[in-house]
């Protein structure tokens, strides 16, 4: 599956941003989906996760009670709404699809298809 993130910017501290992730193919829906980050000089990591059917989701403790990961798989695409976001959320945000439905993972490595990224900037 083909995907393209997209939705990033630049924010305030306390600000809001939504994120998508535009998937190619019907068969987006047989997947779990992840976001992950890196910024730079450091490695990759996991934001956020979520099953096949939008049930499930599992995110990283950094980031729970301000992100929320939702996909529609009628319209193929995946979200991450980012609330009162931090100058530490600032990153390149990857949307990844995993195809062994071996759980919500957590490392990239475990991730099939990845999109091209998406710039986040968060201002103090």
């Amino acid at each position: 599956v083909q995907l393209q993130a997209s939705g990033g910017g630049l924010v305030q501290a306390g600000g809001s941003l939504r994120l998508s992730c535009a998937a190619s193919g019907r068969t987006f829906v047989r997947y779990n989906m992840g976001w992950f980050r890196q910024a730079p000089g450091k490695e990759r990591t996991f934001v956020a996760a979520i099953g096949s059917r939008g049930i499930t989701t599992r995110y990283a403790d950094s980031v729970k009670g301000r992100f929320t990961i939702s996909r529609d798989n009628v319209a193929n695409t995946g979200y991450l709404q980012m609330n009162n976001l931090k100058p530490e959320d600032t990153a390149v945000y990857y949307c990844a699809a995993d195809r062994h439905l071996a759980g919500l993972r957590t490392t990239p490595g475990n991730y099939d298809d990845w999109g091209q990224g998406t710039q986040v900037t968060v201002s103090s």
